[in-house]
């Protein structure tokens, strides 16, 4: 199961206590947002694109969007999402609990998006659709072993 794993995972900064299992699902961010109490932009959302070489995952907030010019400045590609297949394939995560840990893959490169910046503390996802952990922006860049921060999205005003 991909939240065992994930706890396995987070056991080496000793925050696999730490997991938070929900009641109810929160597999879409309004569904996190509702089953956490919290507003939908502090949803860490995990994005996961192709790339001719694997995988990109990026986190966002729960409330920002993609903007296709400036990930294609970025990354020198289109913004093309994986199908739920490949997600698993790439990340051993279902959709619903897509989270940046525990990849194994070394074709997979991870980025947290500025949008998360805005927050003292961010949800992602745990690897099950009724999971999270309350993070801040450090602590995620260093669980999540992300490359580093990007600029790919856009807030609404």
């Amino acid at each position: 199961m991909s939240i065992e794993k994930v706890r396995e995972y987070l056991k080496k900064f000793k925050r696999d206590e730490d997991i938070i299992e929900l009641s109810e699902s929160s597999a879409t961010v309004e569904l996190a947002a509702h089953a956490l109490d919290v507003e939908d932009a502090r949803i860490a959302k995990t994005l996961s694109f192709k790339t001719p070489d694997g995988a990109i995952l990026i986190v966002t907030a729960g409330d920002a969007r993609i903007d296709n010019k400036k990930f294609k400045q970025f990354f020198g590609i289109k913004a093309k999402m994986l199908s739920p297949d490949e997600v698993i394939e790439f990340t051993g995560h279902a959709v619903g609990g897509v989270c940046p840990f525990a990849i194994e893959r070394s074709d997979v490169n991870i980025y947290l998006d500025d949008s998360l910046k805005r927050f003292d503390t961010v949800y992602p996802a745990c690897g099950s659709g009724n999971s999270a952990i309350k993070l801040n922006c450090e602590e995620l860049l260093q669980y999540s072993n992300a490359t580093g921060w990007v600029n790919v999205c856009k807030i609404p005003l």
